[in-house]
């Protein structure tokens, strides 16, 4: 964790600043320290990029999985057009822990996750000669979900599992974000969102013959930060609207390939009462192979890129996790 005592990229500009250059100094701050917002997991528009087949699949009751990921994610980012910032880069590297059970919930099979991340993110931007870098490395917020397979998730043992049929999955899930991320009130920049985020989701699975049908709709809502930089101002922002689609192929027992999409919408904030033009329209491509390890384990390796940026993050990501199984 950061000491408080280090002086950050964005209050050195804002130390260094005189009269004359001021005005724009305190641009620099805001637009890269917003920079680095859009690409830690723990805002809005992160999430908002999540690609996820399968995530309403089939799984008998009494499956414990643990999961150990690590992601990469480099791009441009998109600011408010009214300010006269250039050249906009951002990087986070990112790696978590994750554990999930699976259990009977009133007939209907559910899944409880929880997941730890940890990161470290760079930006820059420059706007007329001045260039400005600010980076942050710590804990990201973490979050906990709970999935439920309503239509055709009937809770299965693993041996009446092997035997059932594949079949049409309607399920609804409920995320939570909860603000552990690393967070300083009198730093723009920040690794933690200092507020509570959830999102309610439905989705629906279809097999056909070797192929996976996935879509899902869900709503972020967020809570408000009521300590935003500098300490005393007042952070809201709207929901986020955000559909996925996946199709998946199998090519053999546990080895599949996925190709993804999702399109989001909203996320507009204000500051004070005071709205910004940072309205969230954006879309994503992706791809991922799963591959298995024996008999409990299997690796993941998954790249997503933006199809369309509107405003936030345009960003390419790579992404790597083991998981390893453990059945009753």
């Amino acid at each position: 964790m950061v000491p408080r005592s280090a002086a950050t990229p964005a209050l050195a500009i804002l130390m260094r600043c005189n009269a004359r250059n001021e005005h724009s100094s305190v641009k620099v701050v805001w637009a890269v320290g917003l920079s680095i917002v859009v690409a830690i997991g723990g805002t809005s528009v992160a999430f908002a990029q999540e690609l996820e087949p399968r995530a309403y699949s089939a799984s008998p009751v009494g499956a414990t999985f643990l999961v150990v990921a690590a992601s990469r994610s480099s791009g441009s980012v998109f600011t408010d057009p009214s300010i006269p910032l250039e050249d906009v880069h951002a990087t986070l590297g990112a790696a978590a822990i994750g554990i999930g059970h699976t259990f009977n919930l009133f007939t209907r099979t559910a899944l409880v996750t929880g997941a730890v991340p940890y990161g470290r993110g760079t930006a820059t931007g420059r706007i007329e000669e001045t260039t400005q870098k600010a980076s942050r490395t710590g804990w990201v917020d973490a979050r906990a979900k709970l999935s439920v397979n309503l239509l055709g998730g009937r809770a299965l043992t693993p041996a009446e599992f092997a035997q059932a049929p594949r079949s049409t999955i309607v399920g609804v899930s409920f995320t939570v974000a909860m603000p552990t991320g690393q967070y300083y009130p009198d730093r723009l920049v920040n690794l933690g969102s200092n507020r509570w985020s959830y999102k309610p989701e439905a989705g629906i699975s279809v097999p056909v013959g070797r192929w996976t049908f996935d879509g899902y709709v869900g709503l972020w809502l967020f809570g408000e930060n009521n300590e935003f930089f500098p300490g005393t101002a007042r952070r809201a922002q709207d929901p986020v609207t955000a559909v996925q689609g996946h199709v998946s192929y199998t090519l053999r027992p546990r080895f599949w390939l996925a190709f993804d999409a999702t399109w989001y919408r909203g996320g507009t904030t204000t500051i004070d009462g005071i709205p910004k033009a940072d309205l969230q329209r954006n879309s994503r491509l992706g791809v991922l192979v799963s591959v298995p390890l024996g008999h409990r384990q299997a690796v993941k390796a998954s790249y997503s890129a933006g199809a369309t940026t509107r405003f936030g993050g345009d960003f390419k990501t790579f992404g790597l996790a083991w998981q390893m199984t453990w059945i009753k």
